[in-house]
């Protein structure tokens, strides 16, 4: 450290270190995204592929969950590596130190499916290291920006910061159109393995500029006493009321990666003459803030500046009003699909433009903003603290969907393998239930049974606690461990109910392609007087165009409870020109990987998916418990909701805030602040 310059030089030239930083975030930001681009549809549609059977898949609640946890340890973590960088190690030595864990986080991604682990427990540990090498350094990248400038030469730093940005948006727009594409046709191992490799380059490329970086000290006691000061205190606490705010902002940015991607499986991907994957479209908001970042700077900002003083604290508040009508947007979209419509992704394209100029207002002018406030030794724990904002709005997504989650059966299926058989009169609790695992065959003679044949069955106590009623309900697995029945004294209800839906559905229109679903109000008239076993009238909704679910509220008689019996069906149609449009088509990864698994049910399922079903036919499968007490339009209405009413409580907050500005020679500022 004793080689390296501590101080910025006395020039009004831009500082030589620049490059090499923007190169790195640009490769660094390309491994983050790529990654993070598929993982929602990853754990949706490809986890439950990954071991040497067929899993329960993930429930999108489920998915969403999981995904919002991991960005919200992405943005925890940075507190501890600013404390580290701030207080012991400096910024350029926690980088490079945590620049290795998150290598070989992604290196855990890529083996998922490898032996050691399941592929679950893989893609956990994958996600921590990246998680733990963010904590390095996400707060420190940023301030050490920041540390390049000096008096003469900050007139520079606001242009810095913009290609600062821009190299994120541009490292963003390459990999959110490449890994949903490797992961579509060469798999999870190289879609997760190309952002490895790009972290790498990031790592190499911060290594080759170190000596021509700006290395301010780490702060030791300096830095705990500035903390821990009355200014440092009261700077934290000044942007913390900021902050908590604008957090509710990222609960709903973030999940343009989540809630927005799994909205659009359900939309039509056909736009601009391009058949998109749901995961691409987010490639619409980086290349909106490379195209939106002058427009701001030189026509919006301006001519808002003529009307009013747009101060950054006024640019944030008008930032959380439009990010709520950009959400608004997608609840009504879902709307239209909750009502059995394929609306175009274009509307979603729509939503991006709305919901990117939130984020330039709010994320662009906050970080600005919170490098401009905090005390010369705080910088990356000013940083951190604006990072953590993020990490609390991802923590409030995760809950929520948690929150919303009935506890079903996939667990106790996820496990069924690995049970072994009850003794008998005996049980036991698993995944919160009171079951028996029967063998009907030795184990030693699975492999010769037929595929389809049953050899082991798990049987769970229905609502009285007690075995051999009539409310218990039986799993039925093959010797691959797959789930292949589920029998409730609830089938004969849930087989008439769907009977009359269906048969609604095959007279809604002589032609295939137009048949509807009756809407949720047509379907419980049709149902009237289908009750199950309680003489609790059968539930309906029609989830999308071509999905439906019956319900039977099970043992204790009550709707949204682990107990409820769930009747899940797809419609499958015949369609002759999408057969021929997909003809020469090559297989996916994924179609490749459910024959691989499933043989020739597998072919069977991939033909009828891709429209080459003989004719059209409605599938239907039964689940226990599982569902959401949020979902549809409703879900989106609600997050809109939150944003309206946070940019309510920020009008207060931004006028009672008190100014202040700290760079990294402002003596005279430091001195003002302090008094």
């Amino acid at each position: 450290m004793a080689d390296y310059q501590t101080t910025p030089p006395d020039t009004d030239k831009m500082p030589p270190g620049i490059p090499y930083i923007i190169g790195n975030e640009a490769a660094e930001r390309f491994s983050y995204y790529g990654m993070r681009t598929i993982l929602t549809v990853f754990m949706f549609r490809y986890l439950h592929l990954m071991g040497e059977t067929i899993l329960p898949a993930m429930s999108k609640a489920e998915a969403q969950e999981h995904y919002h946890t991991f960005s919200s340890w992405v943005y925890f973590f940075p507190i501890i590596g600013a404390i580290l960088s701030d207080a012991v190690t400096g910024k350029y030595r926690i980088i490079m130190v945590v620049s290795v864990l998150y290598c070989l986080g992604h290196l855990a991604l890529a083996l998922m499916g490898g032996s050691g682990l399941s592929p679950e427990q893989w893609m956990w540990l994958g996600l921590f290291l990246i998680a733990l090498g963010s904590g390095g350094i996400k707060p420190c990248v940023s301030a050490h920006v920041g540390d390049q400038f000096g008096t003469r030469n900050q007139h520079l730093m606001e242009k810095v910061y913009q290609w600062f940005y821009f190299s994120i948006n541009f490292g963003s727009t390459l990999s959110t159109i490449l890994t949903p594409w490797l992961l579509e046709w060469y798999g999870p191992h190289v879609a997760f393995g190309v952002p490895g490799v790009l972290m790498a380059i990031a790592t190499l490329m911060f290594w080759l500029g170190r000596n021509t970086f700006i290395h301010v000290p780490a702060g030791g006691l300096a830095f705990l006493k500035e903390v821990f000061s009355r200014n440092g205190l009261m700077t934290i606490l000044r942007l913390g009321m900021v902050y908590l705010v604008i957090a509710v902002f990222w609960a709903l940015f973030d999940q343009t990666s989540s809630a927005w991607v799994l909205q659009a499986e359900d939309m039509n991907l056909q736009w601009l003459g391009i058949e998109w994957l749901p995961s691409q479209i987010q490639v619409l908001n980086p290349l909106l803030v490379m195209a939106m970042i002058p427009l701001f700077q030189f026509l919006v900002y301006p001519a808002i500046d003529r009307v009013f003083p747009l101060t950054p604290l006024r640019k944030i508040g008008i930032g959380l009003f439009v990010m709520a009508a950009g959400f608004g947007l997608s609840a009504v979209v879902q709307g239209w699909i909750d009502e059995g419509g394929r609306p175009s992704v274009a509307w979603q394209f729509l939503g991006y433009v709305i919901v990117t100029a939130a984020e330039i207002m709010i994320s662009i002018t906050g970080l600005e903003f919170s490098y401009a406030q905090a005390p010369k030794t705080m910088k990356s724990v000013i940083m951190a603290v604006w990072l953590f904002s993020v990490s609390l709005g991802n923590f409030v997504t995760a809950a929520v969907n948690h929150s919303i989650q009935v506890p079903g059966i996939s667990g106790l299926v996820a496990e069924a393998t690995q049970l072994e058989p009850t003794a008998e009169g005996q049980s036991e609790d698993v995944a919160g239930r009171k079951i028996r695992v029967v063998d009907l065959e030795r184990r030693d003679a699975w492999e010769y049974i037929e595929e389809s044949a049953t050899v082991r069955e798990i049987r769970l106590a229905g609502g009285d606690g007690n075995f051999g009623t009539p409310d218990d309900a039986v799993l039925a697995f093959n010797r691959f461990g797959s789930l292949v029945a589920v029998s409730t004294q609830e089938d004969e209800a849930l087989a008439a109910a769907k009977e009359r839906i269906d048969a609604a559905f095959f007279a809604s229109a002589d032609d295939d392609a137009a048949k509807e679903l009756p809407a949720d109000e047509a379907g419980l008239e049709l149902l009237n007087g289908v009750n199950d076993s309680a003489g609790q009238p059968i539930g309906y909704h029609r989830i999308t165009r071509d999905r439906y679910r019956l319900v039977a509220d099970g043992p204790d008689a009550a709707r949204l409870t682990p107990d409820d019996i769930v009747l899940h069906a797809t419609v499958v149609r015949a369609d002759p020109e999408e057969a021929a449009r997909l003809k020469d088509k090559p297989l996916t990864w994924r179609e490749k990987r459910i024959i691989e698994l499933r043989g020739e049910e597998g072919k069977r399922q991939v033909e009828a998916d891709r429209g080459e079903a003989p004719e059209t036919r409605i599938d239907a499968d039964t689940s226990i418990g599982g569902l959401v007490t949020l979902e549809g339009a409703d879900y989106f209405w609600f997050w809109t909701g939150c944003m309206a009413a946070a940019g309510v409580v920020f009008i207060p907050i931004a006028l009672i805030y008190r100014n202040g500005q700290h760079l990294q020679d402002h003596a005279e500022a430091e001195a003002e602040m302090g008094a």
